[in-house]
C-alpha cells in the first residue's frame, strides 16, 4: 500500500476514533474506497474486540447490510417490503439513517448527486449531531470534482482517495497477466505497463490493461491509447498527438538547447503540461464579478507552490514558434503532453472551477509522479498576475522576429514540407507560422511563393505598435529565446516596415492574377 493511501486511511481511521459524523470520500472508485476502507474498520474493530455495522445505500438497492453486523442494523430499521422499497429514496434512507445502530458506518453511493435537493441536503445536516452522539458515521463516496453546497461546507470533512502507486499498478499487472494465463511479465514489460497506468484510478487501469494483453503479450501502444482516451474524460485535459520536433523548428536555439538540457538532466520530467495564452485564462483575475478566475488563480498558486513545480513562460508576438517549442518538448525523450483548457474547466457554480482544476493537476501529480514542467505561452504579459509568473521559476523567454537567418532556416524547413520551390518573396519582419502559410497557400493554390505573399500582411505591419511595446517589456527582463543571454532590443535593429507602396500593391496584385 502506497505512503498516500496509508496517510488517506490514516485520517479517515482517526476522523472515525473522535466520531466525526459525516465525510465527504471523493474518490475514483467507490467499490474500492469501500472496501478498503471496510477492511481497515473490521480490522480495527477486531483488535479492539469490537464490531461495526457496515451499511451501504445507493439509489438501485437502498439499504443493504456489509457484513453481519450490518446486516442486523438495515433489518432493524426496515421491517417489511414497503420500507425496503423507501429505502431507495435518498431523503428516506436518510431519515432511516437516524436508527440506525450505535457505531455505524453507512457508505452513501453518488452522494453529489443529490446535493441540490434540499430534502437531501436537509437529511445530511440533521443526522450531524445525532450521529455524533451515537458514534455513527456518514461517508459520502463522490466522485472527485464534487463540491460540497454551501449549507453543508462547514459540517463535512473532506477527504481524497489517491490514486494508486507505481507499487499498487504493478501489483495490478502481474495479477492480470496470471488471470490471462501469461507468463509472468518481464522487468522491462513491467515498467512499460506502469508507466502507461500511472494516474488511472484502479478498476479503469485494469479494464485498460486486460484489454490490451495478446497472447503475444502486452499491446504498448495499445494500452498507451487507452490511457489517453481515459485523461481525456476530465473537463480540461487533453492530450497532444502531433508529431512535432525542434528539428523542424527554424531558430529559437537558445530556449531549445535549454529545455533538452533540462529534458535530459538530473530528475528529468516526466510529463509536459502545456497551457497556450496563459493570459487570456487568467484575465480580470481579482475583479470579475463570477469570482471563477480568482478560484481558478488560487488554486493554481497555491498547487504549483506545494508541489514546487517547475515551469517556463513563452512570451512573445503570435507566429514565432511559442506554442512548437512547448509541444515539441514533449516528443524529446517520449514525454506525455497534457494541453490545460482552463475554459472547460470553468463551472458556474461555486467552487467547482477550483475542484475541476484541482482534479486534473492531481491527475497530472500521479502521471508525472511529482515531475511535471509547465510550459505556458503569452502574448501579452500585462494581464498576468506577478504571483503566477513567478510561479514559473526556470525562467521567461522572449520569443522575438525571427533574425535573417534564422527566416532561411524557417523558409527550407517548409518548403521541403509542402515540396514548393522559387524564390522567396521579401520577407523582413515575417514570423514563422506567416512563412508556413505562404508554403502552404503556394502549393494549395498551385501559385508561386511571390503570389503567395500578396495575400499574406505580416504581424510586424498590421500590430506593429504593439510588438514594439512588447519589446520594450521584455527587453533587460527576459530570457533570449534565440542567443543566450538576456533579450536586449535594439530599435535600430528593429525591421523597419512601413506601408508598401502604391507601385509595390499594384506588382503584387498583378502577379497574384
Amino acid at each position: 500500500m502506497s505512503d498516500a493511501m496509508q496517510s488517506f486511511l490514516k485520517t479517515f481511521l482517526a476522523a472515525r476514533m473522535v466520531s466525526t459524523p459525516v465525510i465527504a470520500v471523493r474518490t475514483p472508485d467507490p467499490a474500492s474506497s469501500m472496501r478498503v476502507i471496510s477492511d481497515e474498520v473490521e480490522s480495527m474493530s477486531e483488535k479492539a474486540g469490537t464490531v461495526t455495522p457496515l451499511v451501504s445505500w445507493d439509489v438501485m438497492r437502498g439499504l443493504v447490510g456489509l457484513n453481519q453486523a450490518g446486516k442486523r442494523a438495515v433489518a432493524k430499521v426496515l421491517t417489511n417490503g414497503e420500507t425496503t422499497l423507501l429505502s431507495m429514496k435518498p431523503s428516506d434512507a436518510l431519515e432511516f439513517a437516524e436508527d440506525l445502530s450505535e457505531d455505524t458506518i453507512l457508505f452513501f453511493l453518488n452522494g453529489h448527486r443529490f446535493y441540490e435537493d434540499a430534502v437531501v441536503a436537509q437529511g445530511i445536516w440533521n443526522l450531524r449531531d445525532s450521529f455524533k452522539a451515537n458514534g455513527q458515521m456518514l461517508a459520502l463516496l463522490t466522485t472527485p470534482g464534487a463540491v460540497l453546497p454551501p449549507e453543508l461546507a462547514s459540517d463535512v470533512l473532506v477527504l481524497d482517495e489517491p490514486l494508486p502507486s507505481v507499487a499498487d499498478l504493478e501489483r495490478v499487472v502481474r495479477d492480470t497477466f496470471t488471470a490471462a494465463d501469461l507468463n509472468p511479465p518481464t522487468p522491462e514489460v513491467l515498467t512499460k505497463a506502469t508507466d502507461a497506468l500511472v494516474g488511472l484510478a484502479g478498476f479503469p487501469a485494469e479494464q485498460a490493461l486486460a484489454m490490451s494483453l495478446t497472447q503475444k503479450g502486452l499491446d504498448t501502444a495499445g494500452l498507451w491509447e487507452r490511457k489517453r482516451k481515459l485523461i481525456e474524460q476530465t473537463p480540461g485535459l487533453s492530450i497532444w498527438r502531433g508529431n512535432d520536433s525542434f528539428e523542424r523548428i527554424g531558430g529559437a536555439d537558445n530556449i531549445k538547447q535549454f529545455l533538452s538540457a533540462v529534458l535530459n538532466g538530473i530528475d528529468p520530467p516526466r510529463v509536459i503540461v502545456f497551457i497556450d495564452e496563459i493570459e487570456k485564462a487568467f484575465a480580470g483575475s481579482g475583479t470579475d464579478l463570477s469570482g471563477v478566475k480568482t478560484e481558478l488563480t488560487g488554486t493554481m498558486l497555491t498547487w504549483m507552490q506545494d508541489h514546487e513545480a517547475d515551469g517556463c513562460l513563452f512570451l512573445g508576438p503570435p507566429g514565432c514558434a511559442k506554442s512548437a517549442v512547448g509541444k515539441a518538448a514533449g516528443n524529446l525523450g517520449g514525454r506525455l503532453t497534457i494541453a490545460f483548457d482552463f475554459a472547460a474547466m470553468q463551472n458556474s457554480l461555486i467552487g467547482a472551477s477550483g475542484e475541476r482544476l484541482r482534479m486534473a493537476l492531481n491527475i497530472v501529480d500521479a502521471i508525472s509522479q511529482g515531475r511535471a514542467l509547465f510550459i505556458a505561452t503569452c502574448n501579452s504579459i500585462g494581464s498576468l498576475p506577478p504571483e503566477l509568473r513567478r510561479r514559473f521559476k526556470l525562467g521567461t523567454f522572449f520569443f522575438d522576429l525571427p533574425t535573417p537567418e534564422e527566416r532561411k532556416l524557417i523558409w527550407k524547413i517548409y518548403l521541403d514540407k509542402y515540396r514548393v520551390s522559387g524564390e522567396p518573396p521579401e520577407d523582413d519582419g515575417w514570423t514563422g507560422a506567416e512563412i508556413k502559410e505562404c508554403c502552404q497557400k503556394a502549393y494549395r493554390l498551385r501559385i508561386s511563393l511571390q503570389q503567395a505573399a500578396s495575400y499574406i500582411v505580416p504581424v510586424a505591419r498590421s500590430a506593429a505598435e504593439q510588438i514594439k511595446n512588447l519589446r520594450l517589456q521584455a527587453s533587460g527582463k527576459f530570457i533570449s529565446a534565440s542567443v543566450a543571454g538576456v533579450y536586449q532590443y535594439e530599435e535600430s535593429s528593429a525591421p523597419t516596415l512601413g506601408a508598401p507602396s502604391r507601385r509595390k500593391i499594384r506588382e503584387e496584385a498583378s502577379r497574384a492574377l
